[in-house]
């Protein structure tokens, strides 16, 4: 995998989100929603509106994940813990993330998150995604990795990633992130550092994607900790 430049760091340090483009092609793109009709990859199936999530389905892949996204779940963990741990210094005060990701999914399994959480996931015409954070147990790695799968303005229409963060005692700022087919956002899980003139604060965050149109969005997730 081609390595990511300097400025998408420095991208989630000050925004707490980055996009990286072209990291998969469009035959992986159509290879990877393939998988979604063949029920041996996935673990569990969750349709949104049952639980109140919004409108839409996602799957779970099973432990044996598929090689190109236990390739980028390793691949991607490696780029992003020292930032990681530069934030779980500054906003808990300690640095708990080892450098590769065999050794982090080892401390999930300690607490009893042995659950992979990568997942394929699929919205038709009036799906959306609420505002939410991907939190399974007390192991949180604080940025994860979502990967536009089909091509706006040819597979679907709207469906937009939507971001909001709420800082301390101020009204929460949103941002709608263009992606393309084969695109990578990174973004954080649920809060990061910003630097105040009293030192660190926190940040919440929370994602979302907005109602679909027309057509058929597919998106992979890749979450680096496992689910309790």
């Amino acid at each position: 995998m081609k390595p990511e430049p300097p400025e998408l760091l420095e991208a989630l340090n000050r925004d707490g989100v980055a996009v990286q483009r072209n990291v998969l092609s469009a035959a992986q793109c159509a290879a990877m929603k393939a998988l979604y009709a063949e029920p041996q990859h996935f673990r569990s199936r969750v349709i949104m509106q049952r639980h109140g999530y919004g409108c839409g389905e996602y799957q779970y892949f099973t432990d044996l994940l598929p090689t190109l996204v236990q390739q980028l779940r390793e691949h991607w963990y490696a780029v992003l813990a020292p930032l990681a741990n530069d934030w779980s210094q500054r906003m808990h005060g300690r640095r708990p993330f080892p450098p590769d990701h065999a050794s982090y999914r080892a401390a999930c399994h300690a607490t009893g998150q042995t659950r992979p959480t990568p997942l394929l996931l699929r919205y038709r015409e009036g799906d959306y995604n609420c505002l939410h954070q991907d939190l399974y147990g007390e192991q949180v790695f604080p940025l994860q990795l979502v990967l536009l799968l089909s091509q706006p303005g040819e597979d679907f229409e709207g469906g937009e990633l939507v971001l909001t963060e709420q800082r301390p005692r101020m009204q929460s700022r949103a941002r709608v992130i263009s992606l393309q087919q084969g695109d990578a956002a990174v973004f954080a899980v649920a809060q990061r550092p910003v630097a105040g003139t009293r030192g660190d604060y926190r940040v919440a965050m929370r994602h979302g994607v907005g109602t679909v149109h027309c057509g058929e969005r597919f998106t992979l997730g890749v979450i680096f900790h496992d689910a309790a």
